[in-house]
């Protein structure tokens, strides 16, 4: 292939001139040297690592360049696949790849998504670049440039803040970044047409309603509902209740419904203390709790009182996290944590090999764990 192959020509009138004299840049730079790493082009042509990136996918997706790890190959004409050897997902194509994950917490949920996330890279030969952000954190796109920029990730695995004041600009930067994104426990739309971004959830609204139908199918005819406060979960949760609560014929308005801060506040004993009084004075006899550190503190603050779980309170633990552990062990629900994030993997790893397939968004079931913790209420 010479520099007067018609290969630079591929621009069309939707690119702008500084975007069709850069491809010509790249193109001509890979021509003398074969392939060059992200960072080189990025010195070379004086462009962010993230417009490199985007120029290298959409050149990929026109047949002119591989992506390598790292870095991106020029194809020539020896090296183009036949018709009938188009690449197959989980071979080549992911080989060395790297996935950039960043998750809220390393402390509490995340884990298992982390190790799902990791046992399925594995299996598809491509590593994992894990990094822990915060609920509180205001900006997660500096560590996410990170990743892409200074990391070299093929592709990113993130539950991003959504509530923090920067939520929109970095899901615009995602949109934009050049890199397979997938959502973690997030949904998000880009654009304005509301394109859906890539995603994988749980059914938490699912599982509330699974909570509800076990307490009334024990008889119980009025089911409150404690949660965190800074949960993102917590607003599914609360659907999924007061969906169930009006298809089993209860009274929402008649029960009680709370929010708990945060263990570091020192309301936090009042609010649970005033949730045992208003289960009391509405006659509330069970209760879904999210997560499980609110559902352990209310069983102690019950055996405060002398009150009995399951023979006063049932109480069912959304997370499961550590509720089986507890004594007495909590019926809870179980958020499908390790599939959240092998089905990550398998959004990415297909969108690596086909860059132009539909946009898929998955929702997995989560399950119910009955133990000892619920039981039919006080006759």
């Amino acid at each position: 292939m010479t520099k007067d192959s018609p290969v630079v020509a591929t621009a069309d009138g939707s690119r702008g001139p500084l975007q069709v004299a850069r491809r010509q840049q790249l193109l001509a730079a890979l021509q003398q040297d074969g392939s060059m790493r992200i960072s080189d082009l990025s010195h070379v042509l004086g462009a962010a690592p993230v417009t490199i990136r985007r120029d290298i996918a959409e050149l990929a997706a026109e047949g002119l360049v591989r992506r390598v790890h790292g870095g991106v190959a020029l194809i020539l004409p020896d090296d183009a696949p036949a018709a009938d050897e188009a690449p197959v997902a989980g071979l080549d194509p992911l080989v060395g790849r790297a996935l950039g994950m960043l998750v809220p917490s390393l402390d509490y949920y995340w884990p298992d998504v982390a190790r799902g996330v990791e046992g399925a890279a594995r299996e598809l030969d491509m590593r994992v670049v894990l990094r822990g952000s915060s609920y509180d954190t205001e900006d997660d796109q500096p560590q996410l440039a990170r990743l892409v920029e200074r990391m070299g990730v093929n592709a990113l695995i993130i539950a991003p803040s959504m509530d923090a004041p920067s939520a929109e600009r970095t899901i615009e930067w995602l949109d934009q970044v050049g890199v397979p994104v997938v959502l973690l426990e997030r949904t998000a739309t880009v654009g304005s047409h509301h394109a859906v971004m890539e995603s994988v959830v749980t059914d938490h609204a699912l599982g509330a309603a699974m909570a509800v139908r076990h307490l009334t199918s024990l008889g119980h005819r009025k089911v409150g509902l404690v949660l965190d406060a800074n949960s993102p979960t917590s607003q599914h949760v609360r659907r999924g209740w007061l969906d169930a609560t009006t298809e089993c014929g209860l009274d929402s308005d008649a029960t009680v419904v709370a929010v708990v801060p945060d263990a570091r506040s020192p309301e936090r004993d009042t609010v649970l203390n005033d949730v045992l009084d208003q289960c009391q004075a509405t006659g509330t006899t069970a209760l879904l709790v999210h997560a499980d550190a609110e559902a352990i503190a209310l069983v102690q603050h019950c055996e405060e009182r002398h009150l009995s779980v399951p023979g006063d309170l049932s109480i069912v633990a959304y997370d499961d996290e550590v509720a089986g552990l507890f004594s007495p062990p909590l019926t809870a629900v179980r958020p499908p944590r390790r599939s959240i994030g092998r089905a990550a993997v398998r959004l990415v790893a297909d969108r690596l090999v086909d860059p132009d397939r539909p946009t898929h968004r998955i929702v997995i079931s989560p399950s119910l764990r009955i133990r000892e913790s619920t039981a039919p209420p006080p006759a």
